[in-house]
């Protein structure tokens, strides 16, 4: 009777503590960690699969389990996603990655995103435009080279091992058979359907779209049955004819015919020119942590700059989601959006100054800038002293500790609404994330990359792998990056607490198209910050809105002590981690 006794006020005191660490209304409570978890991290020795659907993780699952190498298992979970959640990825976007070798211990950086139409000049944009200032978000003139299937080759090129029409022999089969649509998913979809609907005049040809991604003219609810017979035959081309399928082959003649039907600028031409590249990826040391992001045109060097800066102050003492921390953290977001809507863009066509960007000098500069009660209505871009969205995310490992840490978009969720005649992909819109300055880095061009929002993350620590991982969600990506690496690294979370954990999402801050931030932005709060936090923050100045979109995250963390993955998959998707 003791022990029973004992035992109980154990589990007492462990749900007291539960409690105290996060409460909501509503939610259950946990017997050991922080209560805002949804779950444990998934452990696994042989390898691990994270995705944003439990299908395209369990296909991954299925192809490590046939030998197939962590970067097999990516690419056939990243064609799956592309059946099971099509408004926020698919062949018709782009992809990039960051890859862990582990036989040569180094982690190699692909940018596998799509220019823009050779034949579309900036005088012709500008004719087509008007008196618009902007490129439209949706249409023919938002249409850029979707580059994500050749992305799946440069890494299967690379990395790979099974065929790759082994590995999308799932997803032709689902989207033949047909899969049921989870609910954030269903959300997603209604919400996005209905937006585009309400432009369709802009999108110019809609009737594919209705066609391929709505079920009796609707957009499909939670549990329908969701089928893609074209993006099956798509596929079943790939798997037989390659990349070349895809750029010069039959499915490049559909997409030109569709182009000049449909008053897109896209040619064949522009598909046969189209080329990933193998990049490097940059790094800065965070409290003894590497972690590396890629190069513009993506964003990701936002997350260094931040890091820098946060760097300076200690966050730990300052409490998790304490006002003064999430105050520094957004003032921090500020300073690196600014450089990061003047100089971020296309390396071939502009001189970023990169390695400046990422100093620990400048950071240092900038610091200064933050004040610890006040938050900033307007910040400049830094001045260099020498002149010399929607998206889904994924991460494998394998049994011979490769990692794969891969994002790919849409942009937009369905992009620019348009579909190419019987191709079952929508066409991304990353073309819209050009600025229409003459003078500015990220000015459209033809032949040009845009600016992009999707980036993938990876850590190092003294030399090992320690985090492959990324959040879904534009601008709130570089944010979603930092907060995660705050809540392990500062905080001491677990792989899955740390993406669990109440967010913050500002906006307003200048963008690479254009527009600066003169006003302070608006900062969205999770309901799990505190009524006080909020009422403090708005006393030092910010700009409190309502609810935002807080990303979406999936990682695998290394375990080098007890040689085991650990996955996670956050509460705000469909999504699943899985390992064995």
């Amino acid at each position: 009777m003791k022990i029973l006794y004992f035992g109980y006020v154990l589990i007492v005191i462990m749900l007291t503590t539960a409690r105290l660490h996060g409460q909501q209304t509503g939610k259950g409570d946990r017997l050991t960690g922080f209560n805002f978890a949804t779950r444990s991290p998934v452990l696994g020795r042989q390898g691990m699969v994270a995705t944003s659907h439990p299908l395209a993780t369990q296909i991954g699952l299925d192809v490590l389990k046939q030998g197939g190498t962590a970067v097999d298992a990516a690419i056939a979970a990243n064609a799956a996603l592309g059946v099971v959640e099509p408004n926020n990825g698919g062949i018709g976007g782009d992809l990039f990655a960051i890859v862990w070798s582990a036989k040569e211990r180094k982690l190699y950086g692909l940018n596998a995103s799509g220019r823009s139409p050779n034949g579309l000049t900036y005088q012709a944009m500008k004719d087509v435009l008007g008196s618009r200032t902007q490129i439209p978000l949706y249409g023919p003139l938002s249409v850029s080279v979707p580059g994500t299937v050749d992305g799946w080759f440069q890494l299967h090129k690379r990395f790979g091992k099974l065929p790759v029409a082994r590995l999308l022999a799932p997803s032709i089969r689902y989207a033949r058979e047909g899969v049921p649509v989870p609910q954030v998913i269903a959300y997603s979809w209604q919400v996005a359907a209905q937006r585009l609907a309400a432009q369709e005049a802009v999108i110019n040809e809609f009737t594919n779209f209705r066609k391929t991604f709505l079920i009796d003219g609707k957009a499909p609810t939670e549990g329908q049955v969701f089928r893609n017979p074209d993006l099956a035959t798509t596929y079943e081309k790939i798997a037989s004819g390659g990349r070349d399928a895809f750029y010069n082959g039959p499915i490049a003649d559909a997409i030109d015919r569709y182009a000049r039907r449909a008053g897109l600028y896209l040619r064949k031409a522009d598909l046969a020119a189209h080329q990933s590249q193998w990049v490097e990826p940059v790094s800065v040391n965070y409290r003894g942590y590497d972690v590396y992001e890629l190069p513009p045109n993506g964003q990701g060097v936002a997350v260094l700059q931040m890091l820098n800066v946060l760097e300076g102050f200690d966050l730990k003492a300052m409490g998790h989601n304490s006002a003064d921390y999430l105050h520094v953290l957004v003032e921090a977001k500020k300073l690196a959006f600014e450089d990061r809507a003047r100089y971020y863009a296309d390396p071939d066509f502009s001189k970023i100054p990169l390695n400046w960007l990422i100093s620990r000098e400048y950071a240092a500069q900038r610091r200064k800038l933050i004040d610890p009660k006040k938050a900033a209505e307007r910040i400049d871009a830094g001045m260099p002293t020498l002149r010399n969205g929607d998206t889904v995310y994924l991460t494998v490992a394998d049994d011979q500790g490769n990692m794969v840490s891969l994002i790919q978009s849409n942009m937009l969720e369905f992009g620019s609404g348009m579909v190419p005649d019987g191709l079952g992909f929508v066409f991304h819109n990353r073309g819209t994330s050009f600025n229409l300055q003459p003078d500015h880095a990220n000015v459209y061009g033809p032949a040009k990359r845009p600016f992009s929002t999707i980036i993938p993350g990876f850590v190092t620590k003294n030399g090992e792998p320690f985090l492959s991982f990324g959040v879904m969600g534009g601008a709130m990506q570089p944010q979603g990056h930092v907060q995660i690496l705050c809540n392990i690294i500062d905080f001491g979370m677990n792989v899955q607490e740390a993406g669990d954990a109440a967010r913050f999402s500002h906006s307003g801050s200048g963008e690479p198209i254009g527009g600066l931030m003169t006003d302070g932005g608006r900062l969205a709060l999770e309901s799990g910050i505190s009524a006080d936090v909020r009422t403090e923050l708005e006393k030092r100045g910010h700009h409190l809105t309502g609810t935002d979109f807080f990303g979406g995250y999936q990682a695998i963390q290394w375990d080098a002590v007890n040689r085991i993955y650990r996955g996670a998959s956050e509460m705000r998707k469909d999504g699943q981690a899985a390992g064995y």
